[in-house]
């Protein structure tokens, strides 16, 4: 059985690709949705070699005097009847340097008919190396979370200067939907004001500060989760939910320090409405 530990592997490894690309919507946790084609390619390619090791190993195992699994050598290593084969060992059915016999003492360690192996391993390789499917087997059941609170705090409070500049004009009516990362980008770096007067409405998830502040939060990625950067508004007025809980935040823009500061990162949003939302499928906005 222990042959067939490569060929499992990758069938569990490809399967759970598969089940997070193909049979649900939970790769957006960790990467873009233009990504899934080539997940679901990737998976089903691991399924299917993962077949093809099997069967290979299969035939191999059926062929004419290979080593079974029972721990009895092929040609050469040992005999029926407990000699050893030429050169290997004695009469009276020990081996000489160590390989198998019927008698089940094996001298250095390789396996006899009883399986009394020295270094407890046998053709297949050791038995510890079926401790490597339980991760495939884990992410196969219990795919990870998406990026939280604890990712977004780690995160330097070092930001690339962008330069100051005007934005295209937002849409009309109220509130207007933003993401944090368009809101953020108006709020310190828009010499226009275009937040100035207007509501607008945030969707993130909740992260505190260390003075008692919270904060609705959002990552960014370019490719996967990998790459993530934070995008996160001070919210005031309004009580802070428990951390990592997605909401909806409804308000009008608090300006703070001049454009292009740190006093104006992070943007703030004075709150008419908080209001709790299910966390998105796809829980990242694009940068």
């Amino acid at each position: 059985m222990r042959r067939y530990g490569p060929a499992v592997l990758l069938a569990l490894v490809g399967a759970a690709i598969l089940r997070v690309s193909l049979f649900s919507d939970l790769y957006l946790r960790y990467v873009q949705a233009g990504l899934r084609p080539y997940l679901v390619v990737s998976g089903a390619a691991l399924v299917l070699l993962g077949v093809a090791v099997a069967v290979v190993t299969h035939r191999a195992d059926e062929e004419p005097g290979h080593g079974g699994e029972d721990g009895r050598a092929g040609p050469g290593y040992g005999e029926d009847e407990g000699r050893a084969g030429p050169g290997y060992g004695e009469d009276d059915g020990r081996a000489g340097t160590g390989y198998g016999e019927d008698e089940g003492r094996a001298g250095l360690g390789h396996g006899g008919d009883t399986g009394h192996a020295g270094h407890g391993h046998g053709p297949g390789g050791p038995r510890v190396a079926w401790f490597l499917t339980l991760p495939a087997l884990a992410l196969l059941l219990f795919p990870p979370p998406a990026l939280g609170s604890y990712s977004a705090e780690r995160e330097a409070a070092q930001r690339a200067a962008r330069g100051v500049g005007t934005f295209p004009a937002l849409p009309s009516g109220n509130p207007v939907d933003l993401t944090l990362g368009e809101f953020g980008s108006r709020a310190v770096y828009d010499s226009g004001r275009s937040l100035q007067g207007r509501t607008v409405r945030l969707t993130g998830f909740v992260t505190r500060g260390g003075d008692g502040t919270w904060y609705v939060t959002r990552l960014l990625v370019s490719c996967c989760a990998a790459d993530a950067t934070t995008a996160k508004a001070e919210v005031r007025g309004a009580q802070a939910p428990p951390v990592d809980t997605w909401v909806t935040v409804t308000g009008t823009w608090h300006p703070e320090g001049g454009l292009g500061s740190d006093a104006a990162w992070p943007p703030v949003v004075d709150a008419r409405s908080v209001r709790q939302v299910p966390q998105p499928d796809s829980p990242y906005e694009k940068r």
